[in-house]
């Protein structure tokens, strides 16, 4: 017993508090999260849409998603990653409030496009702060803790969710936006005017621009071939968000709560598990080695979903896809930091 708690406690220990407030700002920011995996029940059972209009809604979301992480990445480097996380967390709120008031497919799937963008500017924003915030020696694990943390709220979260929408689904959109305005709170009183870490002073900088030529992301051709390998992943993975609880609902004949509780239960074996896997493996393997079989892991973890429905074997699948989440996620960003430049 000793033992163990000492690997916990090796874990956790060396975080700077600026990396441990960043993970209560995400736990805060995704325990709202419980509107995410029921989208698609919502609008099929409630807005009446067919499967085929809340695929285009769903669609709407990710391409959203998508401009939302490169538009946070770009105006971070213009404005700095304290006031883009402000803006995304004191935006979001209102916009959550707004949605129960749009009903058809149009008018819904423009304004998912336009709250994905305001959400997903968070992001991009919050890695940069990790980097900047963390001990360098602990990056993998400052990010490997936001990750707890952000699971932690995404188990909270549709666990409350499913239990919240057997009464109303409007109690989603509420939640979530309290959620987002508490979180931005807590962020600006802890943050505001805080010296980051591993800031650039102008010295360096303006030596930097004499002495090296700044690698340019969109140019640098192993990051891009690695970014490939990530769509494939995420092509796959994040159907954890709201196909696969349609999946459940409509093939495994699953009840709302049921579905909550079961995508808590990733969240739960991600909180307790996942420091302690990065620590143990981040010593043992190299990251190349613990991507591809993380890759392979969740592989095997949607192939479950083909042969059996019953409730076992689905938390069996889910717990698979925990583990190579686990693996694959908090080293995408680790490559992703050490790949960049400080002021990028």
């Amino acid at each position: 017993m000793n033992k163990i708690l000492k690997i916990y406690i090796d874990a956790y220990s060396g975080l700077s508090k600026e990396s441990w407030m960043l993970a209560i700002v995400m736990l805060l920011n995704r325990m709202g999260s419980m509107v995410l995996p029921f989208l698609g029940i919502y609008m099929i059972s409630e807005l009446g849409f067919t499967l085929e209009n809340s695929g285009i809604v769903l669609s709407c979301f990710g391409i959203g998603s998508v401009i939302g992480s490169w538009f946070g990445g770009w105006i971070t480097d213009k404005i700095g990653n304290f006031k883009v996380q402000a803006l995304s967390l004191f935006i979001s709120a209102p916009m959550f409030l707004i949605l129960p008031l749009f009903k058809t497919v149009e008018s819904f799937a423009i304004i998912m496009l336009v709250l994905s963008i305001i959400s997903e500017m968070f992001r991009p924003a919050n890695s940069v702060a990790i980097t900047r915030y963390a001990k360098k020696e602990n990056i993998t694990r400052a990010f490997s803790l936001n990750r707890m943390a952000l699971n932690l709220g995404f188990s909270i979260g549709p666990s409350m969710g499913g239990f919240l929408s057997t009464y109303s689904y409007n109690l989603l959109f509420y939640c979530n936006a309290a959620t987002a305005l508490i979180a931005g709170i807590v962020f600006v009183l802890f943050f505001k005017g805080r010296k980051e870490r591993n800031a650039v002073d102008n010295d360096e900088e303006h030596e930097n621009e004499i002495t090296t030529k700044e690698r340019n992301a969109y140019t640098d051709v192993p990051f891009l071939i690695f970014n490939i390998f990530c769509i494939l992943f995420s092509i796959a993975f994040f159907q954890i968000l709201n196909t696969l609880p349609l999946f459940y609902k409509e093939v495994a004949h699953l009840s709302q709560s049921e579905i909550g509780l079961l995508m808590g239960f990733s969240g739960i074996l991600i909180v307790v598990f996942e420091m302690l896997l990065i620590h143990y493996t981040e010593k043992k393997f190299n990251i190349t080695q613990l991507l591809v079989f993380g890759s392979f892991i969740t592989a095997i973890s949607y192939s479950i979903f083909i042969f059996n429905h019953t409730l076992a074997f689905l938390y069996l699948a889910i717990g698979m896809m925990s583990i190579g989440e686990m693996l694959v996620l908090p080293l995408m960003s680790t490559v992703t930091a050490f790949r960049s430049e400080k002021k990028q």
